[in-house]
């Protein structure tokens, strides 16, 4: 370099790196490196130069191949943990060069070269360190990693690439510094073996399971590096040994420990497999599992599965899982509205609903519709709002397994206010945990929006298909991470179903219309409601006792200025009560009483106002 020339720069354009590292290696030059990565498709570029070098000493300026000791046997394979150790083999910007197939020979050599002339260091601290190269009394800075796109060999994503060279005495510093931190065995470890071992796995000859086990592991890899033992279950507590899990089958094992992860991570978990898969045992396995970690557990449930669930905790002979002494307490949806009084046996004006570590809710689309007030007045909470305010978020950690087959009506917000219960409310709990690049709520209306323009599409194109290419892959991933929804196909498709056989055929409906009785006299369904459309029902017509001098006034204040008037609404209403009294009858034929049909037939509309009036309306003397 000219005297009168300390610095040079170096844009990866005009001049590249590589070319300059080319014209200045000499036969028995010093190289040092301190940078991110090595590739060894870096040392094929330079490889006639660098096999004439003295030494190469490489400082991996972050921990590398610390994170797990190499064994010091011989290992058939190894797969790297980081993405720079995985650029041993090329970053993501040589995938040509990795298709080029010549990996192996390439490894083979760079191997070689390593045992003879490299020795490898790895940071070991916090402490970030900048990257760069000393070539004898030159330095070149800074450096990103040792490969091909740092070479100026390919183009990468770098918008721009400048590289300062300086030499005597402006790169005296970069000398000075890197031999400060290559004798600090405070700050590296050694990690040539490391490295030789896991270049030298590109050319092995590997076992066919070696193949197997690589594919499984880029597969789930993202999978895995979200595993935690704290989200597992822990089987330690015996649960596995219950009554109850032992009576799944394995289907509903799987989703045990599915939501039981679930649970441990995200806080919440929605069950909503199809009707007939046993979702309540499911959740009993799930309850046990708490249990047995001394948690307690209740079950809010629609008052009309009482027994359902009372059955499974009791000491009854027809309990199939008397033995696992379940004992989590069971109250009903509208009990959230209750302050006092006893419901299944607690009195509400002592519960603690405070205390629950788990809240099992059954028929969880019942708090689909959310809370809208501030939770401020207690009088003025709805249930989800009593929910959600006095038994999640205040006392313990509470966890929330909602079970439903149809936890979506018509809209996805019904999906997340079931959700929100797991999260308290707060998105912040759950975006943090979620692997999406928006927040749940941001989520949620891009899919509604998806969902609106896809319902107004013309029937042959309002298909499943296209409903899902519609929706974001954030949308999945929300679903996959707190919900667990198989239908009859899924089970038959991916497991065995030895144990269970098969489903029941689902037979087409039949419709059938029953005559009310089978005597060819009595009157019919068809009569009965031509006789009750004769009915004024003056009861629903209060339009009818208005003076005539202020018909105009409420003709005003309630008729519409397009078709809809207060008349019409009347006329309406009475067509629904007589609709309405139709199918009281039908509903129960057998106790139907036709005399009195026979009885109020005949009797004059006018008359029969009269006597309905005065036996329903206390106002009509």
């Amino acid at each position: 370099m000219d005297n009168m020339m300390p610095f040079e720069l170096i844009n990866n354009v005009t001049k590249t790196l590589k070319d300059d590292l080319s014209s200045e290696i000499k036969k028995g030059s010093r190289l040092s490196v301190a940078a991110a990565c090595f590739s060894i498709y870096a040392f094929q570029e330079l490889k006639n130069e660098l096999q004439n070098i003295d030494e190469l000493r490489f400082i991996f300026t972050s921990p590398t191949f610390t994170t797990e000791k190499a064994r010091k046997e011989k290992r058939e394979f190894y797969i790297p943990r980081l993405n720079r150790e995985r650029s041993l083999y090329g970053t993501e910007f040589e995938v040509k060069l990795r298709n080029e197939l010549t990996q192996k020979a390439i490894a083979k050599e760079c191997a070689e070269w390593i045992r003879q002339k490299v020795i490898f260091k790895s940071n070991t601290t916090n402490e970030n360190m900048m990257g760069f190269i000393n070539l004898d009394d030159k330095s070149y800075s800074p450096i990103n990693g040792f490969t091909t796109v740092d070479l100026g060999c390919e183009r990468g994503n770098n918008a721009y690439t400048m590289i300062q060279k300086s030499c005597t005495p402006f790169s005296d510093a970069y000398l000075s510094l890197f031999e400060n931190l290559w004798s600090d065995p405070n700050k590296l470890q050694v990690v040539t073996d490391e490295v030789i071992d896991n270049i030298t796995a590109a050319y092995n000859e590997n076992a066919p399971d070696f193949i197997y086990f690589v594919t499984l592991y880029n597969i789930f890899n993202e999978f895995l590096d979200d595993i935690s033992e704290d989200n597992l279950p822990n089987e330690a507590t015996g649960f596995k040994d219950s009554k109850i899990w032992n009576m799944l089958f394995n289907y509903q094992k799987d989703a045990v420990l599915a939501i039981i992860n679930k649970l441990e991570k995200y806080n919440g978990c929605i069950l909503a497999d199809s009707v007939g898969l046993g979702k309540t045992f499911t959740a009993l396995a799930v309850i046990k599992y708490y249990e047995n970690r001394n948690k307690s557990v209740l079950v809010l449930c629609p008052k009309k599965l009482t027994n359902n669930w009372n059955t499974y905790k009791n000491n009854y002979k027809n309990n199939p899982v008397a033995s696992d002494r379940l004992r989590y307490d069971v109250l009903y949806h509208t009990d959230l509205n209750r302050k006092s009084g006893l419901s299944n046996g607690i009195d509400l004006s002592y519960i603690n609903w405070s205390t629950y570590d788990l809240v099992v809710i059954d028929e969880s689309h019942n708090f689909r519709n959310g809370g809208k007030l501030s939770g401020e007045d207690d009088e003025k909470e709805n249930r989800y709002l009593r929910l959600l305010n006095h038994v999640i978020r205040k006392g313990v950690k509470t966890k929330v397994l909602m079970l439903s087959a149809t936890p979506v009506n018509n809209r996805f917000n019904d999906l997340k206010n079931q959700l929100a219960l797991a999260y308290e409310g707060n998105t912040d709990y759950i975006d943090e945990k979620l692997n999406t690049t928006r927040s749940i709520d941001e989520i949620f209306r891009n899919a509604q929006r998806a969902f609106n323009t896809w319902s107004k599409w013309e029937t042959c194109d309002r298909t499943s298909e296209n409903l899902l290419k519609m929706l974001d892959f954030d949308f999945f991933e929300v679903l996959d991470s707190v919900t667990i929804a198989r239908s009859r196909k899924h089970i038959q498709k991916y497991y065995d179903t030895t144990d269970i056989g098969t489903f029941p055929t689902r037979l087409k409906p039949k419709s059938l219309s029953p005559c009310l009785t089978t005597k060819k006299s009595a009157i019919n369904y068809n009569e009965i409601f031509e006789q009750l459309m004769l009915l004024n029902l003056n009861i629903y017509r209060p339009s009818h006792f208005i003076q005539a001098s202020k018909m105009s006034k409420y003709s005003e204040l309630y008729d519409d200025s397009g078709s809809l008037t207060q008349a019409g609404r009347e006329q309406g209403i009475r067509r629904l009560m007589a609709i309405n009294l139709m199918k009281r009858m039908e509903s129960s034929v057998y106790s139907f009483n036709l005399t009195f049909v026979n009885v109020l037939a005949p009797i004059d509309t006018k008359e029969g106002d009269e006597v309905y009036e005065k036996l329903y309306n206390p106002l009509y003397y």
